[in-house]
């Protein structure tokens, strides 16, 4: 799938020709650099190797690796496979790449909310009322496993522990603008991640 990288700017909202307020998402797309082209002589398959996001302090091997595309130095390097176009290294992939109208799929790190019980985790609804004694199980998990047999806890079982920070991946959000000159793209609904967190774009 062919795509971009990106940075989350935030949330905002639109109206369509119909008067609706439609909640989407701005992101910053582009403009990323062409800074390595697989193929299959070489690498056994077909990709382009995009940067975005330039870094201020870089090691050797990552200088000398983006010198080779006439860059600097990126934050952000990642490989997208099916691009139509023919980039060459050093070209610069814009926004543009993208159509209003059309679908995409996009990727970032949802928000960690650090340590948290059932109730937040997973919907729990606690252990009933305070009443029978029960002046502190309002939130509790309740029962985790059997007696002597299996005497273990099974895995997989929902308990408390680290919430968020993991890869999310959103399906079929719908262009709603392209705005090339700001390379800004504005999909409709929400995108997994914190403000100016790297998101990836693929269709």
């Amino acid at each position: 799938m062919s795509g971009l990288i990106g940075k989350k700017i935030g949330m905002t909202s639109i109206f369509d020709e119909n008067g609706k307020n439609i909640p989407c998402t701005v992101i910053q797309a582009g403009p990323c650099v062409v800074t390595q082209v697989r193929t299959k002589e070489v690498d056994g398959y077909e990709a382009l190797q995009l940067g975005f996001d330039d870094k201020k302090t870089v090691g050797k091997a990552a200088e000398g690796h983006a010198k080779k595309a006439g860059t600097v130095a990126k934050r952000k390097v990642v490989e997208f496979q099916g691009y139509n176009e023919d980039y060459k290294l050093g070209d610069s992939v814009t926004v543009e790449h993208f159509k209003e109208g059309e679908f995409v799929d996009i990727a970032g790190t949802s928000k960690g909310k650090g340590f948290q019980g059932v109730v937040k985790r997973h919907g729990f609804g606690g252990v009933g009322q305070a009443t029978h004694g029960q002046h502190n199980r309002l939130r509790a998990p309740g029962s985790i496993g059997a007696a002597s047999y299996p005497a273990r806890v099974f895995k997989g079982m929902k308990m408390a522990g680290r919430m968020g920070g993991e890869r999310v991946k959103i399906e079929n959000l719908r262009v709603l603008k392209v705005v090339a000159d700001k390379n800004l793209l504005v999909v409709k609904g929400c995108v997994p991640g914190s403000k100016n967190s790297y998101v990836i774009i693929s269709k």
